[in-house]
């Protein structure tokens, strides 16, 4: 009895034969296009490169920034009280490498808080106008930090106030209050109600301690804000009470009249 051997059959599995198929059309795509592919890959690794120098450059600018940063806080900290020239000198010296971060690092994590300390030293050292510049440049370039932003308004209208501008320092210490998260708004209030009192403006000052008292009964400054609460009202009512006297007595007629 013969047998017969089953040849397989010489043409390739349909799903094989397409998959060559796929594969060189691929090739073909690639070899066709190969100038275009080329040139993208290169602009690709350019652009990673690019990135890659940015954000070593940040890197380095910051740890350098960091550095210097640390120098001028040891600068504007030591400053003995009982050596003047030693302490104005330092102070100098700060403000100096304060305002070379300022120009050379203004991009680094840093550059908030070193804005904020050089409008500080400037106060310590009797510039006015320039920690009112130093402070509101803060608020142009970095409004966006809220953790010192209420407290570089704060500290602007201080500033405004030792320059002699009331007004301005109430819009300063008005605009915390508008800060989401601000932390510091109880002080705002505080301040502001202390100028309602030098305007002679009770009810205004009121206000504002009833706002502080109210809002932040938890405040070291709650409790003065109520003294001063209980003090205008106890001369409201005397003043309240005099003009009341002196409206309901009678005129004195003259002897002889």
């Amino acid at each position: 009895m013969s047998y017969r051997i089953k040849v397989g059959s010489k043409n390739p599995p349909t799903d094989e034969t397409q998959l060559l198929n796929r594969m060189e059309r691929f090739a073909f795509l690639i070899q066709e296009h190969r100038q275009g592919i080329w040139v993208g890959v290169t602009v690709l690794l350019v652009a990673m490169a690019a990135v890659v120098a940015v954000m070593w450059v940040d890197y380095r600018n910051a740890e350098q920034a960091l550095k210097l940063n640390g120098q001028a806080m040891r600068l504007y900290l030591d400053r003995p009280a009982d050596q003047r020239v030693k302490a104005d000198e330092n102070l100098k010296q700060a403000i100096k490498v304060f305002r070379q971060l300022v120009e050379q690092y203004p991009r680094v994590p840093s550059a908030p808080l070193t804005l904020y300390h050089l409008g500080s030293a400037l106060v310590q050292a009797n510039d006015l106008g320039g920690a009112i510049e130093a402070y509101k440049k803060f608020i142009a370039s970095y409004g966006a930090n809220r953790t010192l932003l209420g407290l570089v308004y704060q500290r602007l209208g201080y500033a405004y106030l030792l320059n002699g501008d009331r007004d301005q320092a109430v819009k300063a210490f008005a605009a915390v209050l508008d800060v989401v998260g601000a932390l510091n708004k109880d002080h705002a209030l505080f301040e502001l109600g202390k100028l309602e009192e030098n305007q002679s403006r009770p009810e205004g000052a009121l206000a504002r301690y009833q706002e502080l008292t109210k809002g932040y009964p938890t405040s070291p400054l709650a409790s003065e804000a109520a003294v001063r609460i209980k003090a205008l009202q106890v001369k409201r009512e005397h003043e309240t009470g005099a003009t009341e006297g002196r409206e309901g007595t009678a005129p004195v007629a003259e002897p002889g009249k």
